[in-house]
């Protein structure tokens, strides 16, 4: 017959933190939200960690290059989109890549038989005012020149100018050697009052450009989430159907860590997929998603370096609705917590538990934390914002991004779906959307973060993982969920909302 979890399933809005005693150390410059990305064992330390506890959702509507760089200045990880081509994917892990901490790869390179309309039109695609002139118009070629806005003035200049008429000749320019410190670089910036210094090898081909905003943004994020090379770390999602294929490009292109992005992760056609990842290829892979014991135990068994926590609690999943498939996503996560307390009691080895789903306010994020998760992934909160890559409108007198699910008709991304045989469904699993404009990543995310680090401080706790020891989690009933916000009053318009 059946089995019956007759306990009601619970989300994180059910409950609350019960304050311990604040002690004079508890302030939130104390607070340190280190946390593990990847399973290590007793005694040794993760080869990697997130700085703060956040990674964005693999989702199209907001994990991309830009976004992912963006979450790494901060501390954190996105793992890009998987339902594209196996090709761009990959470029967008490169570009991650290519934003080396201080060394940056040049990605606006002409040869000198280019012309000032063809620098206008680089400098319109990309973005970037510096443009590298090499021998080969490639990013490693022999540098000849640079070209920045100062070069030319676009009322006065031909656009039929060719740029070895208007660059900075190499000879004129002040560069570094390859092997040079990041340290050295930078004085060599500031003693010459530049904005940009071209290192090159001896052969004089480029290597990287170093720029001056950069060290500006280094000491604003000191935080950033890099590897040993200084480069951002960055994940990926993959899918049960492609991979053979997807993953060997991906890890060419020096993706840092995998997901595997599905509606339900305890199937067999996951343990393939990871069995093969770590069989082939020295890359950390989390599996997911699964609610309970059963499904976590599988995964890690199968060689899951993370697993994902959560099904049918994201803003725009209608899995429940649809299937009657998923789990409040408290429950959920205490399950999975205590199987995976229990297996690292057993076998010294630890495994992350990521919380992917069910936040609605701030607070839910440190109540996932309390409980046991070890970072959270979210798509709402970071689809609000600049960095993320879909399109800001006007609807009404207000502004707002486009945000819509991988299982929605519009991201046609069947490939997540562990059914089998034909792919493709015949219904949707999610819904497309609008979530209000919230600004710039930075600033909303430094909000967030320091009402985690308040809230830890009322529970007695400067980590993770002392919070975790440490905290006491309350169920709460429906009338006080009530008591708790604004009642019996009137707002004025002014008064500020949770988003």
């Amino acid at each position: 017959m059946a089995t019956y979890y007759l306990e009601p399933s619970r989300t994180f809005s059910e409950f609350l933190l019960i304050p311990n005693l604040t002690t004079k150390e508890c302030t939130p410059a104390n607070v340190r939200l280190k946390t593990p990305l990847v399973k290590y064992k007793q005694g040794e330390a993760p080869a990697i960690s997130l700085n703060i506890p956040f990674s964005s959702a693999v989702m199209q509507a907001v994990s991309d290059d830009g976004m992912a760089i963006a979450l790494a200045r901060c501390g954190g990880i996105s793992f890009i989109f998987g339902s594209q081509s196996v090709a761009d994917q990959a470029a967008m892990v490169r570009k991650v890549k290519g934003y080396k901490a201080g060394f940056v790869v040049s990605r606006s390179n002409l040869t000198p038989e280019h012309t000032l309309a063809d620098v206008l039109a680089l400098k319109e695609q990309t973005g970037h005012a510096t443009v590298a002139v090499t021998e080969d118009g490639t990013a490693k070629g022999k540098l000849l020149g640079i070209v920045t806005s100062r070069d030319y003035r676009i009322s006065r200049d031909s656009q039929d100018k060719p740029i070895r008429d208007f660059m900075t000749p190499f000879a004129s320019l002040i560069y570094g050697q390859s092997g040079i410190t990041l340290s050295e670089a930078n004085d060599l910036i500031w003693e010459h009052k530049l904005n940009c210094l071209p290192i090159v090898d001896e052969r004089q081909c480029l290597d990287y450009l170093v720029f001056r905003k950069d060290y500006d943004a280094h000491k604003e994020n000191p935080l950033e989430l890099l590897d040993a090379n200084k480069s951002y770390i960055v994940g990926a999602g993959i899918n049960t159907k492609d991979y053979k294929e997807r993953v060997p490009a991906l890890v060419a292109a020096g993706v840092d860590a995998l997901v595997i992005d599905s509606s339900d992760g305890y199937s067999e056609w996951q343990r393939e997929t990871v069995q093969y990842v770590k069989e082939n290829f020295d890359v950390k892979i989390g599996a997911g998603n699964v609610v309970d014991r059963e499904g976590f135990l599988y995964l890690v068994e199968s060689g899951a370096d993370f697993v994902k926590v959560g099904i049918g609690g994201g803003s725009i999943c209608i899995t429940r609705e649809q299937k009657g498939i998923g789990r409040g996503q408290a429950s959920a996560v205490m399950e999975v917590v205590e199987a995976r307390d229990q297996y690292f009691k057993e076998t010294g080895i630890y495994v992350p538990i990521c919380s992917d789903g069910g936040i609605v306010h701030d607070y839910h994020i440190t109540l996932a934390l309390a409980m046991g998760a070890d970072f959270v992934m979210m798509g709402r909160y970071f689809a609000r914002f600049d960095e993320s890559p879909t399109r800001k409108l006007r609807v009404g007198n207000n502004f707002v991004k486009e945000f819509w699910g991988e299982g929605s008709n519009r991201a046609r991304n069947w490939q997540r779906y562990d059914t089998g045989g034909k792919s493709g469904l015949l219904f949707e699993e999610g819904v497309d959307s609008y979530v209000p404009y919230a600004g710039t990543l930075q600033e909303n995310l430094d909000k967030t973060i320091g009402k985690i680090k308040s809230t830890m401080c009322n529970c007695g706790a400067t980590s993770i993982e002392e919070l975790q020891r440490v905290a006491r989690i309350t169920l709460v009933s429906a009338t006080s969920l009530v008591e708790g916000g604004a009642h019996d009053v009137i707002l004025k318009e002014s008064s500020l909302s949770e988003e």
